[in-house]
């Protein structure tokens, strides 16, 4: 499969991830974090899903597209390994929604580079949150769920806070 290809498989599979995970959650009451900003194409698409929603985006070095720029409020600026402990000491377990897009580009390495990441995610997350991600998060807290059948399994994953 060309890259070409496969970058439209993963923007279609994680559209339809953040369509389900959006309406899993949307009458329930929690925070919605964005773990990486990127150009901020998936931002925008949760602010658009879960409009009148604070969406919290964490990124060390934020370069969205102007458009997708969070508000201030919402932006925590930094390494991650610091400010998701940091937040975690501010709001407590509180988010019903996390959303972790951060890679290094080449998925056999991100869960090296990222081991910290998921203890920080299951310390965000309030019981029966739904978290969802482009690569595998090992934790006993997260508890993997079956994904729509548009997804190609492998291509995306998602998770629920056990208590």
């Amino acid at each position: 499969m060309s890259r070409l290809d496969s970058f439209i498989r993963r923007l279609e599979a994680q559209r339809a991830v953040l369509n389900w995970a959006a309406a899993m959650i949307r009458d329930r009451e929690g925070l919605v974090l964005e773990l990486g900003l990127g150009n901020g194409r998936t931002y925008d698409h949760l602010r658009e899903l879960l409009s009148g929603r604070e969406i919290h985006v964490f990124d060390l070095e934020p370069k969205p597209n102007p458009f997708s720029m969070p508000p201030a409020q919402f932006l925590v600026v930094g390494d991650m390994a610091k400010t998701l402990p940091a937040f975690v000491e501010q709001h407590g377990a509180a988010a019903v929604l996390i959303h972790v897009d951060v890679t290094v580009g080449v998925p056999e390495q991100d869960a090296a580079a990222f081991v910290w990441l998921p203890a920080h995610v299951a310390a965000l997350a309030m019981t029966g949150a739904i978290i969802v991600s482009g690569w595998a998060l090992e934790h006993d807290k997260l508890e993997p769920l079956a994904l729509p059948d548009e997804v190609p399994e492998g291509r995306y994953f998602a998770y629920r806070r056990a208590a």
